[in-house]
């Protein structure tokens, strides 16, 4: 079946059976099932997007479709709907991300690792700094998302996950605990990141709410810090004006263009075009440093390779960390090459 088969009109008059039938009738007589993910908001309800789409079918084409001939998800029954002009919603809400967790972590460690009610104060500023976070778009929350109710639950699974904890585990997640080991590992760096986070928050100078199409790497979303602050830290790198300085400043000394780490120089392998090329990179983490005038000495000039390894995993190593380590891997390599061996000028093979 082709997109395009089902028109605005046919969904609302499905909508009208949906109504009149009530939900459990509907989805019975069609054989559908409630939506596991994507709804329908329409006039102040919620209807089961899949179910509808696929009677909708009915009213043009003479039968409906069975719920094995549509998917329900983006690509299929979502984008008609959309087409049509109809808001789609999430029956629940999506994984908590890593800037999310870091905020509930940071609750439940001030609280002596425990978690907390949703009655406590304290979870409904936390619930509060969700919804300012917006870690997804208004589309993909459902109704409770991030309310006191979830947030107090999330902090009960992070609680359990901690190693004096003596009661019975709940269902947390893998990222629950790896945010857990980075408060338990570096409690200081990472109440600093959370107290970033609410400040940048409740002041308006963090805007986090990100667009549909917005492309991320594996870096970004496993930044330590979480990703917001990873976001600004690398708009502060990215500062041309701060990176022209530090550039001018590396010629004022005489200095090559060169990086910092491994002396790979962009000029000298690519000739003209990669003449002025080089990445900045600040040395101190924003969740270490906070917000504050950078200066010429807080950053590194670095090759985009270079760059990448600081960045991979926490903790960030600084640039002579990394040089220490790529010269300790030249002589690994250099010690492990099979050495010449001398002939003797009898048997070398050109004579003597």
């Amino acid at each position: 079946m082709e997109k395009g088969a089902i028109s605005r009109d046919d969904v609302l008059k499905t909508m009208q059976e949906y109504d009149e039938l009530g939900g459990p009738a509907f989805l019975s007589l069609y054989g559908f099932k409630e939506a596991r993910k994507f709804l329908i908001l329409h006039d102040g309800k919620e209807y089961d997007s899949k179910a509808i789409a696929a009677v909708a079918h009915k009213h043009q084409h003479g039968r409906p479709l069975t719920w094995k001939e549509l998917s329900g998800g983006v690509g299929h029954a979502v984008d008609w709907l959309k087409r049509e002009g109809f808001r789609i919603g999430v029956s629940r809400s999506p994984k908590w991300t890593r800037d999310e967790l870091i905020l509930a972590c940071d609750v439940v460690a001030r609280n002596g690792w425990q978690g907390l009610s949703a009655s406590d104060p304290r979870i409904g500023e936390l619930s509060e700094l969700l919804q300012l976070l917006g870690a997804y778009p208004p589309e993909q929350r459902a109704a409770e998302y991030r309310n006191c109710n979830g947030a107090a639950f999330k902090t009960l699974n992070i609680a359990s996950f901690h190693p004096d904890y003596q009661g019975t585990p709940t269902n947390g997640g893998q990222l629950d605990r790896e945010v857990l080991h980075d408060f338990l590992e570096r409690p200081a760096e990472m109440a600093r990141a959370a107290a970033l986070l609410r400040e940048g928050l409740c002041s308006g100078t963090l805007q986090p709410v990100l667009p549909e199409n917005d492309e991320t790497d594996d870096d970004e979303v496993s930044a330590p810090e979480g990703r917001v602050l990873y976001r600004r830290h690398r708009t502060r790198e990215r500062n041309k004006a701060l990176r022209a300085r530090k550039i001018a400043a590396v010629f004022k000394k005489g200095g090559i263009l060169a990086c910092e780490v491994c002396d790979f120089d962009f000029s000298a392998v690519y000739g003209e075009r990669g003449q002025g090329y080089i990445e900045c990179h600040h040395v101190v983490p924003l969740h270490e440093a906070g917000e504050g005038t950078t200066k010429l000495a807080d950053l590194a000039l670095i090759c985009s390779n270079c760059h990448r390894m600081i960045h991979r995993c926490a903790p960030w190593p600084t640039p002579a960390d990394l040089r220490a380590l790529v010269q300790e891997q030249a002589r690994v390599r250099a010690a492990a090459l099979p050495r010449p061996r001398l002939e003797s000028a009898g048997t070398h093979p050109l004579g003597t």
